[in-house]
């Protein structure tokens, strides 16, 4: 006699969903108010929020954004600009590494301990396939979706729902990631000034670096992709 599976609340399923919208409810009301209360333009709203982030505790809170990402569904690449364009691209590469990292860690965590391994059981097309490599072969495998630019956070919550090792997950992501966040700090690093009042300087080197950077990750995305699909097809 087989039990069926427990029946999960309305709140164990949506609860990252309700999470991310009352986090952005508040964020925006939040928004709002203080304009209001302040009488400021969005610019200037902007500009204060960039010289937060030039402060001594700006590193913080830029890390503590990006760890508190997964949760609120933040764009990670609108994070990873910025970074660049506020710390520059040396100190911005480093906080957004440990940021970036920081946050694949949190959602891998969620994943692990929240996710149910036999949902993806009947995974079909691509994402099966990767499922069964990360089951023979988890570091490799993670090191290629991240070159190929799978979507991050899906690679962070299935690493997790698939109790992946952790070391591998981590030391796969650091090494796989790091040319497509090298490529936008250095694309955020290559515009600098006050954008609030459209005063700002172009670094042509760091644009040319980026582009570079771009263009080789996106060469190696396109044969790795060929030679998975030839090993798809032997």
């Amino acid at each position: 006699m087989t039990t069926s599976p427990p029946t999960r609340s309305f709140w164990q399923r949506h609860w990252q969903k309700l999470l991310a919208a009352g986090f952005w409810l508040l964020l925006i009301g939040g928004y709002f108010w203080y304009s209001w209360r302040n009488q400021l333009s969005p610019a200037a709203a902007v500009g204060q929020v960039i010289e937060l982030l030039k402060s001594e505790l700006g590193m913080l809170i830029y890390i503590g954004i990006y760890l508190l990402r997964p949760l609120i569904f933040f764009p990670a690449t609108f994070l990873t600009l910025a970074g660049g364009s506020v710390f520059g691209s040396v100190w911005g590469l480093i906080y957004t590494v440990i940021g970036a990292n920081g946050s694949a860690m949190v959602a891998y965590t969620i994943g692990r301990f929240f996710g149910q391994p036999e949902q993806n059981q009947n995974q079909t097309g691509l994402i099966n396939g990767y499922i069964e490599r990360l089951r023979r072969n988890s570091f490799e495998t993670i090191m290629l979706m991240r070159l190929i630019f799978l979507p991050y956070d899906l690679v962070n919550y299935l690493a997790g729902i698939l109790r992946i090792n952790w070391k591998q997950f981590l030391i796969a992501t650091i090494l796989g990631s790091f040319p497509g966040t090298l490529t936008f700090v250095l694309l955020g690093a290559s515009f600098e000034g006050d954008f609030t009042k459209a005063e700002f300087s172009f670094n042509p080197w760091a644009f040319a670096g980026s582009i570079i950077i771009f263009i080789i990750s996106i060469g190696v995305s396109r044969w790795l992709k060929r030679r998975e699909a030839a090993k798809e097809a032997a």
